[in-house]
């Protein structure tokens, strides 16, 4: 299972979220030229452990576990997987 970053993260890329990650599964980081670019953070779903640290981190309540995701924002799983799959 992988957590998934929604909607209500585009444009606010706050990264309390990237700074309590065990693996380093969020990104783009602020040290990454992308980051500027990105319009929102996304989570690598081969990387991510399902620890949930990032979820409570998160100040507009867009992250989710993947089974627990809106029906809304069902399209995010692939966002967040074509992501990775660029890089």
């Amino acid at each position: 299972m992988t957590h998934i970053i929604g909607q209500t993260c585009i444009g606010v890329k706050d990264t309390a979220c990237v700074n309590v990650c065990p693996v380093d599964c969020i990104h783009p980081t602020k040290e990454n030229r992308a980051f500027a670019a990105a319009t929102q953070l996304y989570i690598d779903p081969e990387t991510c452990i399902d620890c949930g640290l990032c979820v409570d981190e998160c100040p507009v309540r867009a992250i989710f576990p993947q089974d627990e995701l809106p029906a809304e924002w069902a399209e995010y799983v692939q966002i967040n997987a074509d992501y990775f799959a660029k890089k």
